[in-house]
This record gives structure tokens, C-alpha cells and sequence, in this order.
């Protein structure tokens, strides 16, 4: 049994599609990536206002992934107090077109999901 569940490990480690969507397929990250994308570059309190139900903490944890993989630009100025940007990048731009396809079938499915949900 240890043989073949090490086998099926390997398996998925190698899989392009659950490494890349794992690492942005949490509950925030399409949210920041759709902000940026709408409104540009924007400043930590502007997204922290747009996404009021985010906390601060992963809010800013969800930047430094994004930011990490490079879907994500952080601008720092050298100003007193400091000034720090966030911007959508070419890579993040060119993941849009799927997350609003995405956004779009949620709106239109929603009532159907929770309807089912309800069901189990």
C-alpha cells in the first residue's frame, strides 16, 4: 500500500496544473488579482478597503505569494512615511481572461452550488 500512495505522490508532484493552481487557488488571491487588474496600481489600504472582509495579515501574506510567483509587482519608494504599490504583472494580466471566465460561471451557478451544498 506505502508503495503505490508513493507512487500516486510522485505522480501529482510532476502535474503542471495542481502545482501552478495551488498556488493561487486560495480564497483571496483571484480577488487581489481582479482588483489590481480593475484599478490599477494600488496602495496595502486601498485593497484592504476593497476587500474589507480580508484581514489584514493574509491580505499581506496573499501579496508576498503573488508577488512571489510573479503575478504580482511591489513598488517600495524611498519616502518618509514609506510608500509601498502593488500592480498586476504581464503574467498576472495573462491569467485574467480565465479568472474573469471563472468569476463569470460562479455568478451565473451560484444559487445552483448552494442549492446542491444544501443537499449533502
Amino acid at each position: 500500500m506505502r508503495k503505490i500512495n508513493r507512487t500516486i505522490d510522485e505522480k501529482y508532484k510532476a502535474c503542471p496544473i495542481r502545482n501552478v493552481i495551488e498556488k493561487f487557488g486560495d480564497k483571496w488571491s483571484l480577488l487581489v488579482l481582479y482588483h489590481l487588474n480593475e484599478r490599477g496600481t494600488m496602495r496595502f489600504n486601498d485593497l484592504g478597503r476593497d476587500m474589507s472582509d480580508c484581514s489584514q495579515k493574509m491580505l499581506s501574506q496573499t501579496l508576498k505569494r503573488l508577488e512571489q510567483i510573479g503575478l504580482v509587482a511591489r513598488q517600495v519608494y524611498p519616502e518618509v512615511p514609506p510608500r509601498v504599490e502593488y500592480s498586476i504583472t504581464e503574467l498576472g494580466q495573462s491569467l485574467m481572461p480565465h479568472v474573469i471566465g471563472l468569476m463569470e460561471w460562479a455568478t451565473q451557478n451560484f444559487e445552483n452550488i448552494v442549492r446542491n451544498e444544501g443537499d449533502l
